[in-house]
């Protein structure tokens, strides 16, 4: 069923000012995914303060063309829904997580980050950076795991040192 020019308008509308707002966005191919299955989905990206915007492929196009990005838009087939959010990583590693539970019906599309087009295997990778409070804790490690294996050694030492005597 075709749409008014105004709901058109409206529709781009919406997805301009999703573009605007969102630091990235994922591209979503979600051919086949079911009502409830987008439901589940879009209850849970909504707890993250992500957005889930389903339009047709060219008025999304049209509404990209607003924002100023670098490179070519990737292929966008199927079905296309556009994943946004003001965190950099979160839009991308929250669909992660409903793309390995309904790997048959949903797939990374592409996306826009850093201000420039991405491949679906860019943002694959994207995806898998871990959370900002996670990177703390593994760089925290990182710089204390060489003191606590001097440690280790000095103690082993002592220990050693009081046996003998």
């Amino acid at each position: 069923m075709a749409i008014t020019r105004a709901k058109k308008e409206e529709v781009v509308a919406k997805v301009t000012d999703s573009i605007k707002k969102a630091k990235t966005l994922v591209f979503a191919n979600f051919k086949g995914l079911t009502v409830a299955e987008q439901n589940e989905m879009r209850k849970a990206l909504r707890a993250k303060s992500i957005g889930y915007t389903v339009a047709k492929k060219t008025l999304i196009k049209r509404a990209l063309e607003t924002g100023a990005y670098q490179g070519t838009l990737p292929e966008l087939e199927g079905e296309i829904a556009l994943v946004s959010g003001e965190d950099e990583l979160a839009p991308a590693r929250e669909l992660a997580v409903f793309v390995k539970k309904f790997t048959d019906h949903l797939a990374f599309a592409g996306g826009v980050f850093g201000g420039k087009y991405v491949s679906r295997d860019e943002i694959t990778a994207i995806s898998a950076i871990p959370g900002l409070e996670t990177l703390r804790a593994q760089f925290v490690q990182l710089i204390n795991s060489p003191l606590q294996r001097f440690a280790v050694v000095l103690h082993a030492q002592a220990e050693k040192q009081t046996s003998n005597s």
